[in-house]
C-alpha cells in the first residue's frame, strides 16, 4: 500500500536515509497502541521521494517470552559497522520502562533482540534512547530519565560496548529540563524531557535537539556542548524552534505551529530535514518533515520562498 504522511498514524517518527539501498525508511510509535492496548511490535515504511510511502511492513515482532508487553515506543535505526541497530523503549508490569537494542541485516528488518537486557538502568524509568558515537569511535546511548520518577525530567548518557550489546559504567547526567530556560511545568509540577537527538553543526559543534512543553505546547529545543564532548556542559538556545523568533523575517515557517520528538537527516541530495510528529494530540498526530537551515550558527526552520 502506498500512503502519504497525512495517512500514517505515527508518533516519534525516525527516518533513516539508507545509502546502501538508496531508500528512506521511517519508523515510529504505532499511533493506535501508543497509549494503550497490546502492541504487535514496530513497523517500517519505505520511500524513494519522502512523499509516497510503502507500508506498513513488520520490522520487529517480539519472540515468545519477550519481557515487555506495553509501551513499545520511539524506535530509531542506526547503521553501525555493517549492521542496523534499533534502539527502542519498552515496558511491562512491575518493570521500569527501558531502552533495549535490537539488530538486523537490513533496514527493513526483521529486527531481533541484540542486547541481552536493556541498556538503561534497571531501577530508572527511561525512554527515547538514541545512539551517539564520540570522536574516539566509542558508542554511547543518550536517553531520558523520566519526569514520572524524577519530576524535573533529565537527559543522560551512558557508554556502550562497541558491539552495542551492553552498557559500560554508570550513567551521567547531561542536563535537566529546567536548565533550558523555556521548558514549562505541567499540571503535576513536572517538566518533560523527550526525544534527544545529537548532530554536528556546519561548524562542527556538537548539538542536540530534544523536546518538552512551553507555553505554546509541545516543542523542540536546541542545546550545544560547550566542550564539544558528549559530557558537556550543555548550553541551551533561549527559544525553541516553533513559534515567533527573530529569524522569522516576517515569513511563514514551513512547519506546524507545534510538534516534537524530532530527529534530523539529510536527503540524498544533501538537504537537511527535521521530522517530528504534529500535532501532539491523540489520535491526530502524524509525521511531518520540515526543512531546516543554520542561521549564524543556530538551527532554524526552513521557510516558504
Amino acid at each position: 500500500m502506498t500512503l502519504t504522511l497525512e495517512q500514517i498514524h505515527l508518533r516519534d517518527p525516525f527516518i533513516l536515509a539508507d545509502a546502501a539501498t538508496s531508500s528512506y525508511y521511517m519508523y515510529g510509535t504505532t499511533g493506535k497502541t501508543a497509549w494503550g492496548g497490546r502492541p504487535e511490535g514496530f513497523d517500517v515504511y519505505r520511500s524513494d521521494d519522502l512523499v509516497h510511502w510503502e507500508g506498513p511492513a513488520p520490522a520487529f515482532r517480539p519472540a515468545p517470552g519477550f519481557w515487555a508487553d506495553r509501551d513499545y515506543w520511539a524506535p530509531e535505526v542506526h547503521a553501525w559497522n555493517g549492521t542496523y541497530y534499533m534502539f527502542a523503549s519498552f515496558k511491562a508490569e512491575g518493570k521500569c520502562r527501558a531502552t533495549q537494542i535490537l539488530a538486523a541485516d537490513s533496514p527493513a528488518g526483521p529486527f531481533v533482540v541484540h542486547s541481552a537486557e536493556p541498556v538503561t538502568p534497571a531501577d530508572w524509568e527511561c525512554l527515547d534512547g538514541t545512539l551517539y558515537v564520540d570522536e574516539g569511535g566509542d558508542p554511547w546511548i543518550v536517553f531520558c530519565h523520566e519526569w514520572v520518577q524524577v519530576g524535573d525530567g533529565e537527559i543522560c548518557c551512558r557508554r556502550l560496548t562497541r558491539g552495542l550489546d551492553a552498557a559500560v559504567g554508570d550513567p551521567l547526567l547531561l542536563f535537566k529540563a529546567s536548565e533550558s530556560g523555556w521548558s514549562e511545568r505541567g499540571k503535576a509540577g513536572n517538566r518533560v524531557t523527550d526525544g534527544p537527538f545529537l548532530f554536528r553543526s556546519e561548524a562542527g559543534e556538537l548539538r542536540m535537539i530534544w523536546s518538552s512543553f512551553d507555553k505554546r505546547g509541545y516543542n523542540v529545543g536546541v542545546a550545544r556542548s560547550v566542550s564539544g564532548l558528549i559530557t558537556g556542559p550543555w548550553k541551551h538556545e533561549p527559544k525553541p524552534l516553533f513559534g515567533p523568533s527573530e529569524a522569522d523575517d516576517g515569513r511563514k515557517p514551513a512547519a506546524p505551529a507545534e510538534g516534537g520528538h524530532g530527529m534530523l537527516f539529510r536527503t540524498f541530495d544533501g538537504r537537511p530535514m527535521l521530522v517530528i510528529h504534529a500535532p501532539n494530540k491523540h489520535p491526530e498526530e502524524r509525521p511531518a518533515i520540515v526543512p531546516v537551515r543554520e542561521i549564524d550558527g543556530t538551527l532554524a526552520l526552513g521557510y516558504d520562498q
